[in-house]
């Protein structure tokens, strides 16, 4: 018995060793070599813990990708596959289907993965989303803008992270966004356009063990996410307290969504989710997206603060049958639980130039991690995706009034701590 796991990730935020306790068989890790590298982490020689460790130069090539998992499936005889990262969940399920293997399969992914499919799904179940197209061409997106006005929002069906995101606000820069998207002018179908939601965006993430939902809990970014490129100040995201009138409903639509997408009968029934739902400012709640896995950035690590538990751990070990130990009394039939206290993080954007100065480690006892991925005297790209951050801080707090207050006063002590010199000849670290 064998665990093959796709790993796009750094390696730091997932430690198998830890999360596969109690696990009886061998261990295989697929890794990417440049996502451990972007984050400044040495690249283990073979073994990473128990676990063998292998890692390719291109994981972007899906194809390489699939062919070395297989290999190693038949060299290791793998009997589960599991991957956290939202670029690899369709094809392990595509792996796990053509492997007969537990777990969800591609029919079950694809409504998470394509953007289209998944608002269609979720209208069927009286979900509200934004009115969107999938433009094969120039002329529709130009006829849909002609409908519905701007801004506009154009991006990739199958995306993540923001990358290649556009907001369009007028003509010119929707003409921009098109001739970008279209070149030459070849049909494709593998955009989306959206009319633009105005609100601010909440997040939802939670775990669901063998078709229930057994952890969910609701927060809010106080930024724009597709901003990541431009926005040199502190970004502060925060979970909601119990008693704000904006954490049921978003965790009741939530099951609503889920329930939408899933289809009866299916195997998707031991997984994380992290949905994306705008609150708008006529107190309308319009999903923009979900994903069936943890969330990105450092939202397991804030969650684990306010819930003593890593989504990412409970998510592994619900597919491999392991104990969940914090998560009993739920598991049993007891009620889901709640935050025993606030949590939030801060965050500044990498941006390009020559670091002259980082911020200091924070000692304030509240503080309880913090990360930094730059050093002084490196020069440094911009941000790649709405994930690439130059400084992370997670705090705690008995509300989340008082979380909001100590890391707004934490990041704009970092921002003036934060010293990047543009201008500079910018190398990919």
């Amino acid at each position: 018995m064998s665990l093959l796991i796709l790993h796009r990730n750094p390696l730091e935020p997932f430690p198998y060793d830890r999360w596969l306790s109690g696990y009886e068989g061998d261990v295989v890790i697929l890794a990417a070599r440049d996502r451990i590298e972007a984050a400044g982490e040495e690249v283990p020689a073979g073994a990473l813990g128990r676990a063998r460790l292998e890692v390719l130069d291109d994981f972007h090539d899906e194809a390489l990708v699939a062919r070395r998992a297989l290999e190693l499936a038949a060299e290791h005889g793998v009997r589960d596959l599991i991957a956290h990262h939202e670029a690899d969940v369709l094809l392990a399920a595509t792996l796990r289907e053509r492997l007969g293997l537990p777990g969800s399969w591609s029919a079950d992914v694809l409504p998470f993965r394509d953007k289209a499919l998944m608002k269609q799904r979720a209208m069927l179940g009286g979900i509200e989303v934004a009115p969107h197209a999938v433009p094969r061409t120039r002329a529709d997106a130009s006829e849909f803008a002609a409908r519905h006005g701007f801004p506009l929002v154009l991006k990739d069906r199958a995306g993540y992270n923001s990358i290649g995101l556009r907001i369009m606000r007028d003509a010119g820069e929707l003409e921009d966004g098109l001739a970008a998207a279209y070149g030459a002018g070849s049909p494709r179908d593998d955009l989306l356009i959206e009319a633009y939601v105005p609100g601010r965006m909440c997040h939802v993430d939670g775990l669901v063990v063998d078709g229930r939902t057994v952890l969910v809990w609701a927060s809010q970014y106080q930024y724009d996410l597709a901003s990541y490129g431009t926005d040199p100040g502190a970004r502060v995201d925060l979970t909601l307290d119990p008693g704000d009138p904006l954490t049921g409903r978003l965790t009741e639509l939530t099951d609503r969504i889920l329930a939408a997408l899933r289809s009866p009968g299916g195997r998707l029934r031991d997984h994380a989710f992290h949905a994306e739902i705008f609150h708008t400012p006529d107190d309308r709640l319009v999903l923009c997206e979900i994903a069936c896995r943890t969330g990105g950035g450092k939202v397991r690590e804030l969650l684990e603060v306010a819930f003593g538990l890593n989504i990412g751990e409970y998510a592994t070990r619900a597919h491999l049958g392991l104990p969940m130990p914090a998560l009993e009394p739920t598991l049993r039939g007891g009620p889901r639980p709640e935050p025993a206290r606030m949590a939030g993080q801060v965050l500044l954007m990498k941006r390009p130039g020559l670091v002259r100065a980082v911020p200091e480690v924070p000692t304030e006892p509240w503080v309880e991690r913090f990360w930094l991925y730059a050093r002084p005297g490196e020069v440094i790209p911009p941000a790649a995706g709405s994930a690439d951050f130059l400084t992370v801080t997670i705090a705690s707090a008995p509300s989340r009034a008082e979380c909001e207050r100590r890391l707004r006063s934490l990041g704009a002590r970092l921002e003036e701590q934060t010293r990047i010199e543009t201008g500079q000849t910018v190398e990919v670290l």
